[in-house]
């Protein structure tokens, strides 16, 4: 029997007059910004009036595409309901889990990330390998909140752990880079087993608040503890990374420290994705998931919470001191909550749970703000338009992570 064909979702007058509402909500939104110009030299206002225009009408066209979008989708769900037995998988997922697809598309990337410092130059090596470095913390997030499900708002305090590691342990006792990263990281695991117990029994929001005042705190610290950490002035001159004594030039050593932190962003990939097919990582899942199921199964809670928060840790402290030789600078202003907003974000947009997706943001999420530059004052203003109509039209993530399924013989 031949399926129906879809029908194509058409527009109703409730989605034209909310679409027609939300353009006019932009257009007042944006007017002090976008409408009015002031020149204080000359003392006079320039009325823009067309880009109020634009912003109205793309702004309503964006609304009623996605109140057909979401439409379409509502009625895809209805059809699953109704065919049980029948899979259907999000595009994404679909394409990302295409064997043929996937190898020519994993060598391709793996081919530009490889000859990448030969046809770019040293500027934009340093914005990837920054975006690289972004990978390993949202790996590291995603652990915590897209395998475990606990909110943590203070993850740049592990962050700033790994950085201040090297740069004390550098400036007091001279040890280079290779010495501090696994020292970095055992400290980063240390302070998430620290901030783990305290919050062994906090869930959802309150779990959110402990954890935003634990990195502020370290911040504070960091900040106020002048002989402990430098103070505000932070520690200057700190060493990077060396290749067995060899002297190198500051190009050189910037496409040195894209190339490892290549191979810190891979090694985090293959350890993420073992664990997540681990014992512990079904744990993991089962405790986002219901914690009360969770432990009535006999899965023991507080392992699994401090393990999520020691592991989270240790990646984001090792890429601590990843920043800390790429930037021979720190300082605490570069760890405020921003900081862990834009990872959050970047695990967020990407799809809890999904490595893929983690990888994809934190690219996506580091490299549009640079790439945006052209449309000088507007850039903020599209990155955060980009991301508002992507938790709209993709609220599960830019590749959401495949459910398993576990069929059995009758």
């Amino acid at each position: 029997m031949t399926p129906a064909p879809e029908k194509t979702a058409m527009p109703t007058g409730k989605d034209i007059r909310q679409a027609l509402l939300t353009g006019f909500w932009f257009m007042f939104l944006t007017f002090p910004l976008l409408v009015i110009k002031v020149h204080p030299i000359e003392q006079t206002v320039t009325w823009r009036w067309a880009n109020m225009l634009w912003v109205g009408g793309l702004s309503a066209a964006v609304a009623l595409a996605c109140r057909l979008v979401a439409a379409h989708r509502a009625a895809g769900g209805e059809r699953r309901r109704q065919e049980p037995d029948r899979a259907i998988a999000a595009p994404s997922q679909a394409f990302f889990l295409t064997p043929s697809r996937l190898v020519p598309l994993l060598a391709a990337v793996g081919l530009f990330f490889l000859v990448f410092p030969l046809l770019f130059s040293t500027y934009q090596v340093n914005i990837m390998t920054t975006a690289l470095m972004y990978v390993v913390l949202g790996l590291g997030l995603n652990i915590v909140v897209g395998f475990a499900g606990l909110l943590d708002l203070g993850y740049v305090a592990f962050y700033a752990v790994g950085a201040y590691t090297y740069g004390l342990l550098h400036l007091h006792f001279g040890l280079g880079f290779w010495t501090a990263l696994p020292i970095g990281g055992l400290l980063g695991a240390l302070f998430g087993v620290l901030l783990g117990f305290p919050v062994l029994r906090l869930r959802g929001d309150y779990l959110a608040i402990v954890t935003l005042g634990f990195g502020e705190i370290i911040r504070l610290v960091l900040e106020n503890w002048g002989d402990f950490s430098q103070g505000p002035s932070g520690i200057a001159n700190i060493a990077r990374p060396g290749l067995f004594g060899i002297e190198m030039s500051l190009e050189t050593s910037l496409v040195y420290q894209y190339y490892l932190t290549i191979a810190m962003a891979l090694l985090t990939i293959f350890v993420v994705n073992r664990l997540r097919n681990s014992r512990i990582g079904r744990a993991w899942f089962a405790l986002r998931e219901d914690d009360i199921a969770c432990q009535a199964m006999g899965i023991n809670k507080t392992a699994i919470k401090l393990t999520a928060f020691a592991l989270g840790a240790t990646w984001a402290a090792m890429a601590g001191v990843l920043f800390a030789a790429k930037t021979t600078f720190i300082n605490p202003a570069s760890f405020t909550f921003l900081e862990s907003a834009i990872i959050l974000c970047i695990v967020v947009l990407g799809g809890m749970g999904s490595i893929v997706g983690v990888v994809a943001a934190a690219l996506i999420l580091m490299l549009l703000p640079e790439y945006l530059r052209a449309v000088a004052e507007y850039r903020m203003l599209v990155f955060g338009a980009v991301l508002v109509l992507m938790m709209i039209v993709q609220p599960q993530g830019l590749i959401p992570r495949v459910r398993r399924t576990y069929t059995g013989s009758h």
